[in-house]
């Protein structure tokens, strides 16, 4: 049930048609009240969990007061806190009214300085007039105005240290002066004057602990052995802790962060690891189920598990009651499985066969290192060694048709640029198989072709000399060969490379771009302007002139030569 429609005592026919409503609610014939962000309300909800208290009623049917506040995020912050003692900006030269009388600064009066009381004020001397305050508005959450040290800066109990440090120093100092000032040779003044300085010693530091107050224990310890009843003996006294030792800490200050592990203050537990990116093994909590599962413990749950199995299948078999039965029930239970498992695999294997297949080298062997020789380029490129994986089609592979030996893409024609069978040289797709006749059909049309083309492109053969063939057939075995730019054996032309590295050179100081001059470049022919037109000196050009990043001499400088 919601909140009342209205604020204040309800009438007596009032409160008799909300119980009505609230009835036929719960019943299903009524819709449900709906909160101020629209959101039905469960009719079924207690009065006491749906009634606002009086000081966050609205007066609407409403389950805000019920959920979580949106607190700023920046007002959560533990280390926001106000700036102590910090002023703003250089002082005024001559007073202002309104501002402190004794001071002289701006941001409070005289009854509220902190400075101290001058005989003349500052109003009536105008001398030494402090600088203005810097007031802040701190926005703090919850949690940040509760916290007792919030502000508090740790450096200040450093000051402590110190001067409790000095204090001993000095004591021990006075002590030793003490002890060498004795005339006398009594070793009992000089012992008491020993105890004197502990005794001191022990009053200051009693917060802190010290050594000399078990000793003393021990005595007191000892002294009260001899009592009727006391077996205790100083050297053998064994202390049970339920707590954890001051030294150790505690496992929710491991990680501060509040979305890290779960803490269970109730138990003291925390199953899962504090901090994630460190290994278990060298962190120096890995949370309780690490160790709830490392060592004998998931020996110990297996043997539980299979006594309770037995039991449920009518053996008396119990751990708690009889440990040492279950142990060995379980060490036979372990070997009849072995052996079931043997027998079924034998059994399988006579019938089935295969047992060849078992007998192969270990995974460690096959996945290990091997004598294969590789070699590589200076480029990471492979130049020898062992062959590519080719890569598998997801189209059927091997499969003839129309009385063909070969694949359709098996044979390129490179005067052409077309693709066709191996067996009969056809460049027509799923076309019946000539065999030799036509390959040498294929030859001849080819020939005849090639001889047109190249009467009719060349006027005369002494214009186009040999080197100039033999350039233009190695680019086009370039560009249709399976063999990439880099691969294998390269054969460099010296004039290329200078002319390559050059251009190279060139580019780069244009900033990498290249030029458009389309026109002074030769037209291509088709067969030229394949899948790549970077040509092997081309490529060693750019590998000579880029600069190596990874290199860890690019960037030295001789020193002493410079």
């Amino acid at each position: 049930m919601a909140s009342s429609s209205a604020v204040g005592k309800l009438s007596r026919e009032e409160f008799r048609r909300q119980k009505d409503l609230d009835a036929a609610r719960k019943a299903g014939t009524a819709p449900a009240a709906l909160d101020e962000e629209g959101r039905a309300i469960n009719p079924h909800i207690p009065q006491y969990i749906s009634q606002a208290p009086w000081y966050l009623d609205t007066g609407a049917p409403s389950l805000q007061h019920q959920r979580r506040p949106d607190y700023d995020d920046s007002a959560n912050k533990l280390d926001n806190w106000y700036d102590r003692g910090a002023r703003a900006g250089p002082a005024a030269k001559k007073y202002r009214k309104g501002a402190c009388e004794n001071c002289g600064a701006m941001t409070h009066k005289k009854q509220d300085c902190l400075e101290r009381p001058r005989k003349k004020g500052a109003k009536y001397t105008n001398k030494d007039i402090q600088a203005d305050d810097v007031i802040q508005d701190v926005a703090t959450g919850y949690d940040a105005k509760r916290d007792r040290w919030n502000g508090y800066d740790p450096a200040e109990h450093k000051k402590v240290y110190e001067e409790y440090g000095a204090v001993e120093a000095a004591r021990q100092k006075l002590r030793e002066e003490e002890i060498d000032n004795q005339t006398t040779t009594d070793l009992a003044a000089v012992r008491k004057v020993a105890k004197a300085g502990k005794s001191d010693a022990t009053k200051d530091d009693a917060d802190f602990g010290s050594s000399e107050d078990e000793d003393a224990d021990e005595d007191k310890y000892a002294d009260a052995a001899d009592a009727v009843g006391q077996k205790l003996d100083a050297k053998t006294r064994i202390t049970v802790r339920n707590l954890r030792i001051r030294e150790d800490t505690a496992k929710y200050l491991i990680n501060l962060d509040p979305e890290s592990a779960y803490y269970d203050p109730k138990t003291r537990s925390m199953r899962d690891a504090p901090i994630k990116n460190v290994a278990p093994e060298d962190a120096k909590f890995a949370g309780d189920n690490f160790l709830r599962y490392s060592g004998e413990a998931p020996e110990v749950q297996s043997l539980q598990l299979f006594a309770w199995q037995a039991a449920a299948r009518g053996n008396d078999v119990h751990l708690n009651a009889n440990p040492t039965q279950g142990e060995l029930l379980h060490y036979e239970f372990k070997q009849k499985k072995e052996e079931l498992k043997d027998t079924t695999k034998s059994s399988i294997l006579s019938k089935y066969g295969g047992a060849e297949y078992l007998d192969s080298a270990p995974s460690e062997l096959r996945q290990g290192q091997s004598e294969n020789y590789v070699e590589y380029s200076r480029t990471g490129q492979l130049i020898k060694g062992r062959e590519k994986v080719k890569a598998r089609s997801k189209y059927p592979e091997d499969v003839y048709v129309n009385n063909h030996t070969a694949v359709w893409g098996s044979w390129y024609d490179k005067s052409t640029g077309a693709w066709g069978y191996a067996c009969c040289h056809s460049s027509v797709h799923l076309s019946y198989c000539a065999g030799q006749a036509g390959i040498e059909a294929t030859q001849a049309s080819s020939a005849q072709s090639l001889l047109a083309s190249t009467s009719a492109s060349e006027p005369s053969n002494q214009q186009v000399s040999s080197k100039d063939r033999s350039e233009r057939i190695e680019k086009i075995e370039q560009n249709y060969s399976k063999k990439r730019v880099g691969e294998g054996d390269v054969k460099l032309d010296q004039d290329r490379l200078a002319q390559a590295v050059l251009e190279e050179r060139k580019r780069k100081a244009r900033g990498g771009k290249n030029g458009d001059d389309r026109s002074s470049k030769k037209q291509k022919s088709s067969l030229e302007s394949g899948s790549h037109d970077v040509t092997e000196e081309e490529l060693e050009a750019y590998r000579m002139t880029r600069r190596m990043q990874e290199d860890p001499m690019a960037n030295y400088i001789d020193k002493e030569n410079s």
